[in-house]
């Protein structure tokens, strides 16, 4: 059964999640029978192949989406300047999953401020209009609420690109008693959530808590949003991180769990077995 909206993880494998989905042919086709979206992260590292791509696409069905993030070359080490060779040979490469492809996430640095946004918008602006963009902005000007962010918004409504809201802040919640909290405390981004109505669907990537069920009271709120979405016939993507991501089936076995309290006839995650509810005991 067809979902009304995308659910994933950012990534499609993890030694974890043996003996916890579905079985297939492959980790992305198994993914693929319990999840109808996945983040692209590697892309950001390392461009795959077009065979690759070709391998994935006969792998996932119809109503599956990827959505890659740009090379960091293009959007950390060049900051979108004179990248059009390189941002043309990605999307070649990409050409093969044109037909699954969501919105590519255009992630931009701490170090892309209020002075660049002329450069976001001739690089948005020639895409191919095949390709649809989202993007994530991490500069603190930007969630100020002041000039900068209302240029930003002003910027993104006009082109109806979504900004994707990355919520950290259940993982911020927790105490670092375990590596994987400490390390993903470090790396992760410490900002607001803002989130911006445009006519595009909506990207929320969500880190969350350790321990399962402290999630509940920050997910509450999406499952209202993402519920009056999806009544009002949009279909957005919700991608589900975990300190360790050997435990994101969980949480999204829960997050999909308590929209289906407001969403009639949400149909459950195909999951292969019970899946292990950390931090309960």
């Amino acid at each position: 059964m067809t979902q009304p909206y995308f659910l994933g993880c950012p990534q499609w494998q993890h030694p974890g999640w043996n003996g916890r989905l579905p079985a297939g042919v492959s980790p992305l086709a198994r993914y693929s029978r319990v999840f109808n979206s996945v983040e692209g992260n590697t892309s950001f590292y390392a461009t795959p192949s077009r065979q690759q791509c070709e391998q994935w696409r006969v792998q996932v069905p119809e109503d599956f989406r990827f959505l890659f993030k740009f090379p960091r070359q293009i959007t950390h080490d060049c900051l979108l300047q004179g990248v059009d060779k390189q941002v043309g040979a990605f999307l070649d490469v990409l050409a093969p999953l044109t037909e699954v492809l969501g919105p590519m996430l255009l992630q931009l640095p701490a170090a892309f401020g209020p002075e660049r946004l002329g450069d976001l918008w001739r690089f948005v602006e020639t895409l191919p209009a095949s390709f649809e963009c989202t993007v994530e902005v991490r500069h603190p000007d930007f969630f100020a609420k002041g000039e900068a962010e209302k240029t930003l918004n002003r910027g993104l409504r006009e082109r109806n690109l979504a900004r994707v809201c990355f919520d950290s802040r259940a993982l911020f919640a927790a105490s670092a008693v375990d590596e994987a909290t400490r390390e993903a405390q470090r790396k992760k981004p410490r900002l607001p959530v803002h989130v911006l109505p445009v006519n595009a669907a909506p990207v929320v990537r969500y880190v969350g808590h350790p321990e399962l069920q402290a999630n509940r009271p920050f997910l509450a709120p999406w499952d209202e949003r993402v519920a009056r979405l999806i009544a009002a016939g949009e279909r957005p993507y919700l991608f589900i991180h975990m300190p360790d991501n050997g435990d994101a089936l969980a949480l999204a076995a829960l997050w999909h769990a308590m929209l289906a309290e407001h969403v009639q006839g949400l149909a459950p995650l195909a999951m292969g077995q019970q899946v292990d509810q950390p931090g309960l005991f």
